[in-house]
């Protein structure tokens, strides 16, 4: 994936992947509501200095787990290797898989630059929705953004995003799928493992 789009992306983590009170609301609100709480997270003056920046990814972190579906992504990203897995191989993937998006992606906030995010549309089709967005720098760029939920039990989860129209789940298929053939399943497993061990340094 591009620079800029993982810059976007980071951004769009930093603005808006932020429960709020997701409950019996639409998919819409609970996505506005949670830009709000993130950029005064972003804006707060007390975490600016660069001292505090991991200070301000585990503030972002640690809210971003609970609206984020890690096992749907995860069984969407593997596809039908997915459904060669045991239940434990499962867990250690969704583990990983979860590590290496934090490692990828939460880094990034430290580029927000009072970026904002407008809602522009809501598709819901009973419990699957896609909310369009835009997301505007102060130098009038805009990249179009489709969050993508499901809502397997009473609240609403993200298991997909799509930036300028790259799926951040598609882009990962398609990486694990080559891996996958190319070596094995413990190949892709063992790569993701050194990844992390090194800071994504490769």
């Amino acid at each position: 994936m591009g620079g800029r789009r993982l810059t976007i992306l980071g951004l769009v983590g930093a603005l808006a992947l932020l429960p709020g009170s997701a409950g019996a609301e639409a998919p819409t609100e609970t996505l506005r509501a949670a830009a709000e709480r993130v950029t005064e997270i972003l804006g707060d003056p007390s975490l600016q200095a660069e001292a505090r920046a991991l200070e301000r990814q585990a503030a972002v972190r640690g809210a971003v787990i609970d609206l984020l579906d890690f096992a749907e992504i995860s069984r969407r990203a593997l596809a039908r290797h997915w459904r060669l897995l045991g239940e434990a191989e499962r867990e250690e993937f969704v583990k990983l898989f979860r590590a290496l998006l934090d490692r990828t992606y939460l880094p990034q906030i430290k580029l927000y630059q009072g970026e904002r995010i407008q809602f522009v549309g809501e598709s819901v089709d009973g419990d699957f929705a896609a909310v369009q967005a835009r997301v505007l720098t102060r130098r009038g760029q805009e990249a179009s953004v489709v969050f993508r939920l499901h809502r397997p039990g009473e609240r609403w989860l993200i298991y997909d995003v799509s930036v300028e129209g790259i799926s951040l789940v598609a882009n990962y298929r398609a990486q694990f799928d080559q891996i996958i053939q190319r070596a094995s399943y413990q190949g892709l497993v063992t790569r993701i493992k050194q990844k992390l061990a090194d800071g994504l340094s490769q």
